[in-house]
């Protein structure tokens, strides 16, 4: 693909070659977006990009002062716009930008000499994509840095924060400088994009599934989709009480923290810690619910290890996506909690580069081409897979039965029960799994003579009684075998960060566009904990409405654990725990230490096998 120029926005490849001899030369009188090889080019100055500060009227008083909040953002775009040209938009809202700051440099924004104008940018993406033809937003949420209002922990006024952004763009909602004035983004060419990890990546998802126009693509980082599923697990509390009042306080600047305090007070009476239910509350801070609202595409990256913001709130997510039909694409990766630029540096920088120059200039690059799905399988090697989960993949019953796991259920029906610990730790329930132990129950496979590959939501169904009317149940899902991994649960959540660096995109006299490198931590185990679950047992038929056990009566107990993308080698062994309380999953484990009676003859883990039956079979189950 050979290089052309595009004046006031982007013209297909055909169109360019019909204009003639003549008309190139025209076009490059005035500013122009360059591509050359499927990517916009880095031909506009970063060092003389104009930068503005605008402030927007919000729709929502999130401190009940009684006037609207005003959002805060930071504008930065060739300068070139100021000739004519027409660029678009990569926004990243986020609640961080004065507190915890963003990447694994912690940059926050500074303005060094007191202009009201950024002078440091965090992140790689201005310095990247402004030469490059793209203007970047960096979004205050409500609540923090410049913008007013209190943060309320992913309720719709941290939703919203970002939607008037992009209406403003669209000419739909009105925004001054600091001195007052209206100021218009006649330079835009009215396609967007927001990108952002963790929280960044949340608003993300909020401001998609508003459907708001203009809006053209997210890429959401490891953020939540369900908010409840951040706090909770099928009816159990997971994360310490009062969770969102905490990360409201921790996003709010200092200086505010006792004048948002109303504010945490509302969050905390209204989350439902005494109960662990599904209430209106966690209804607002859905977007799994909201989801066939999305008009932008979607590129979803999360860590099949992450232990902040589980997988599952990318599996929910993406099933909806499918459901919808809605364009998108999937990074997974061996790493915890971790940002694609620090786990796969180069081959990111490309992606998103193609990504936002496909959806946002219309470049014909062939991204929507190529394989939908990205899956880190060990340390820096990838696979690209069509979709996910795996095509092919079945779920497949592997029923617990006393001489261990097998795809037939056991012939007599025999009972197994355990006593509930809430102090017992994950390696006592995970390790020495042919040993019997009061407070767990252990399954393992023979040997298993070919790979076996999971990819899906594995669903534990078990039948079971309680002498007491409430316990937890817990599941795990373990490899039995040597072999090396990447070490996601010590410090870096398997990355070091090296003292060197490299760079990515121009830089002005204060702000650079170099980064610390990392590299994989990994080690050499012989377990591994593939992936885990948990519920409330009087949640078995409702989030919303538990409904208390008869002491000794069976009940069927369908949860799932967290979705996994594993390749269990040949000559491992597939273990399968029963526990009742999970404290390093559950911040509240359950106090009454019920005595839990299993019947294996109704008891079994459905595992999503790439081959079904068949592929178990063949592996030895």
């Amino acid at each position: 693909m050979g290089r052309f120029w595009v004046g006031l926005g982007v013209l297909p490849v055909a169109m360019v070659a019909a204009l003639g001899a003549a008309a190139p030369a025209q076009a490059r009188e005035a500013p122009t977006i360059v591509i050359e090889d499927g990517v916009t080019q880095p031909v506009f100055g970063y060092a003389d990009a104009i930068r503005e500060r605008l402030f927007i009227d919000s729709t929502f008083d999130s401190d009940a002062d009684g006037l609207r909040d005003i959002i805060a953002f930071d504008v930065i775009r060739p300068r070139a716009t100021a000739d004519g040209l027409k660029v678009p938009v990569i926004m990243d809202a986020s609640p961080y930008y004065s507190t915890l700051c963003r990447g694994n440099d912690g940059e926050c924004k500074a303005d060094i000499d007191g202009d009201g104008l950024l002078d440091k940018w965090p992140l790689f993406y201005d310095n990247y994509f402004v030469p490059r033809g793209y203007a970047i937003i960096l979004l205050d949420m409500v609540g923090t840095n410049n913008s007013t209002g209190c943060p309320t922990t992913n309720a719709n006024q941290d939703n919203l924060s970002a939607k008037q952004a992009v209406n403003w763009l669209g000419g739909r909602a009105v925004a001054r400088n600091a001195a007052g004035q209206q100021v218009t983004a006649e330079w835009h060419n009215g396609k967007t994009g927001m990108v952002g990890k963790s929280y960044d990546g949340s608003l993300a998802m909020a401001t998609a599934v508003t459907g708001v126009r203009g809006l053209t693509t997210i890429v959401p980082i490891s953020g939540p989709t369900e908010y409840y599923d951040y706090t909770r697990s099928n009816g159990v509390v997971t994360r310490a009480n009062n969770y969102p009042s905490f990360l409201a306080n921790v996003v709010t600047n200092p200086e505010r923290r006792d004048y948002c305090k109303p504010v945490r007070d509302a969050l905390a009476a209204n989350d439902g810690d005494e109960h662990g239910d599904y209430t209106a509350f966690w209804n607002e801070r859905s977007y799994v619910k909201k989801a066939g609202n999305i008009s932008a595409s979607v590129f979803l990256v999360h860590g099949l290890n992450d232990d902040n913001v589980r997988p599952d709130h990318f599996s929910k997510f993406w099933y909806e996506l499918a459901r919808y039909d809605v364009p998108r694409k999937l990074w997974l990766t061996q790493t915890g909690h971790v940002d694609p630029f620090d786990f796969r540096r180069a081959e990111w920088v490309a992606t998103l580069h193609r990504w936002m120059d496909y959806w946002l200039h219309a470049v014909p690059n062939g991204v929507m081409d190529e394989p939908r799905v990205d899956i880190e399988r060990a340390a820096d090697v990838w696979e690209a897979h069509a979709d996910w989960p795996v095509p092919s993949t079945v779920g497949t019953e592997v029923w617990l039965r006393p001489d261990g796991l097998g795809l037939v259920p056991a012939a007599d029906p025999v009972t197994q029960s355990f006593q509930d610990s809430p102090t017992q730790t994950q390696n006592t329930m995970i390790l020495n799994p042919d040993t019997v132990q009061p407070n767990r129950l252990a399954y393992l496979s023979a040997p298993l003579t070919a790979a076996l590959h999971v990819s899906g939501t594995p669903v534990v169904k078990v039948r079971a009684a309680a002498d007491q009317v409430d316990t937890n149940l817990g599941a795990i899902l373990v490899d039995y075998g040597t072999a090396e991994r990447v070490n996601h649960r010590a410090s870096g959540e398997g990355i070091v960060t090296l003292t060197t660096e490299d760079c990515w995109g121009e830089d002005s006299a204060t702000d650079n566009a170099c980064y610390r490198q990392t590299q994989k931590r990994v080690h050499t185990a012989d377990v591994e904990l593939v992936t885990k679950g948990i519920m409330d047992a009087q949640n078995r038929q409702s989030l919303r409405t538990p409904t208390p056990l008869v002491p000794g009566e069976r009940y069927n107990f369908d949860f799932p654990l967290l979705p996994e993308d594993y390749v269990f080698q040949p000559g491992h062994r597939i273990g399968v725990i029963i526990v009742g309380s999970y404290p390093q999953y559950s911040s509240q484990p359950d106090q009454t230490r019920a005595v839990i009676e299993v019947a294996l003859k109704s008891s079994r883990i459905v595992l999503p096998i790439v081959g079904g039956t068949t592929a178990a079979h063949a592996a030895g189950l």
